[in-house]
């Protein structure tokens, strides 16, 4: 990067699709495991749940190369960790320990550095083996109550959740409980 220039930077939309990923349906799970610095950081939290392996560090060390976050570092940070602990991350570079990132709501989890993969693979599995239009439909109304109003999200989510009396999969989920067995949706 440091050849760009500003128009060309500016020009090409440098990092204008990066946040592709927050539009994505399925839930999208990050396995930290290592650094994950500037950008790294930032793809990590277009992420949906974000497990992290006992030696990560999380940063947005920009500033020490006389920039900023690029890629959403400014805006999401903030969401998730609160205005004065992303400050502190982003004007000094400093960098936070996986344990200190749990602390902070940054990530969900902390598991062995050897076992981070096959927790967020776990996940997934478990996540998979729900409805695919109520995952769907439970992320579309976190995310959108996320960027607006209470008021406006508990709107949404009811909208939503009337939506899902229209699916065979709540009608299936509802059986399944009352008759006290496994669910098997059909994502109908």
């Amino acid at each position: 990067m440091e050849a760009l220039e500003f128009s060309k930077v500016f020009k090409g939309e440098f990092l204008g699709r990066w946040s592709e990923i927050t539009k994505v349906k399925k839930p999208i799970i990050a396995a930290v495991n290592g650094f994950a610095l500037g950008g790294g950081c930032e793809l990590a939290m277009m992420c949906d749940i974000i497990y992290a392996g006992e030696n990560a560090q999380f940063g947005q060390p920009e500033i020490l190369l006389g920039t900023i976050p690029g890629a959403g570092g400014t805006q999401r940070l903030p969401r998730l960790v609160g205005k004065s602990r992303a400050l502190e991350l982003i004007l000094t570079g400093n960098r936070i320990k996986a344990q200190e990132a749990e602390k902070w709501g940054l990530v969900a989890r902390v598991f062995p550095t050897d076992k981070v993969v096959e927790e967020a693979i776990k996940i997934a599995e478990k996540i998979a083996s729900n409805s695919k239009i109520a995952v769907a439909m439970a992320k579309e109304a976190v995310n959108t109550g996320y960027e607006t109003s209470l008021e406006q999200g508990i709107h949404f989510e009811k909208r939503l959740f009337y939506a899902t009396f229209a699916t065979n999969d709540r009608k299936e989920g509802m059986a399944a409980f009352v008759e006290k067995r496994p669910a098997k949706f059909t994502d109908s």
